[in-house]
């Protein structure tokens, strides 16, 4: 008898308790599932290898044979610009056909300008989740940081430098100059 076993993720063909006869050289296939690859196949206890089949050779004796498998994981890249973080952050393994979610978060004074995932725009949005992963992938968050608008007018007989509308960066300053006209003074 030769007995055939497969660990999760794979099979092997044919299964369970296997008769031959003696002399015969019975061929296993080794198949493994969607997302996962063979890691090893032992005979015997011995490792062959991460081979996809196994034919034994004139057999004069019982044996066995397993099969163990892994799943494949694939690499997301994130990475987030300056005024925010996207977590998780750096290269993550994603096994494939998971849906692992990051999440992007503006620092205070900014604002999430886009992300790009693969190198395509999805907008300013917090949250994104990779649906079934099959390929490696890239995620990136660019932020801007916010600004206010500072209207300077002066009335008759003086100046204020600058005039008009003066865009400043938040947590940032602005300093005026206001100069009255000759023989006036500030009130």
């Amino acid at each position: 008898t030769i007995t055939a076993s497969a660990g999760t993720g794979g099979a092997i063909s044919p299964s369970g308790t296997v008769s031959a006869d003696c002399g015969t050289s019975p061929t296993f296939t080794i198949t493994p599932d969607a997302c996962y690859v063979i890691s090893d196949v032992l005979v015997d206890g011995v490792s062959v290898g991460a081979v996809g089949s196994y034919t034994f050779t004139s057999i004069g004796a019982n044996h066995t044979i397993a099969a163990s498998f892994s799943i494949i994981n694939y690499s997301i890249t994130a990475s987030a610009g300056t005024g925010g973080s996207i977590s998780p952050t750096g290269i993550e393994n994603a096994a494939c056909g998971s849906t692992p979610t990051f999440t992007i978060t503006p620092d205070a004074c900014y604002s999430l300008a886009d992300v790009l995932v693969d190198g395509v725009s999805q907008g300013a949005i917090t949250s994104y989740t990779f649906t079934n992963v099959t390929a490696a992938h890239t995620i990136s968050a660019t932020f801007s940081i916010n600004t206010f608008d500072i209207t300077a007018s002066a009335g008759a007989n003086g100046a204020v430098t600058p005039a008009g509308i003066t865009a400043v960066n938040c947590n940032g300053s602005q300093a005026y100059t206001i100069t009255p006209d000759p023989g006036f003074t500030r009130s």
